[in-house]
């Protein structure tokens, strides 16, 4: 489950910088402010919100809720793992050169 998630996941976060990279910055505008024709557009309002807005928004909540999904898969603590599998064993240590064995 979490493989397939993670899958998603990462075609979503794709999926957005690509969405992101198709739209057009608010200082495209910017030569309105030299005198061009569209300078209610750069300072007024920017008119009726597009399809391509919309769109980024859906896949931001979407790419938003598989992230916050797959934190809380990937912080559930381990119940049980290899080391706990491993015997303990007590291991007499001899002294070493530096140790106080004179």
């Amino acid at each position: 489950m979490e493989g397939i998630l993670t899958v998603v996941h990462v075609f979503v976060c794709v999926f957005m910088i690509m969405i992101i990279l198709l739209q057009t910055g608010k200082g495209a505008s910017m030569g309105a402010a030299f005198g061009g024709g569209y300078s209610q557009t750069l300072f007024g309002s920017s008119g009726p919100v597009s399809f391509l807005n919309k769109f980024t928004t859906v896949v931001a909540v979407f790419f938003m809720l598989t992230s916050l999904i797959l934190a809380f898969m990937g912080g559930k603590l381990p119940t049980k793992t290899v080391v706990d599998e491993v015997p303990r064993q007590e291991v007499p240590v001899a002294p070493g050169p530096m140790g106080g064995g004179d």
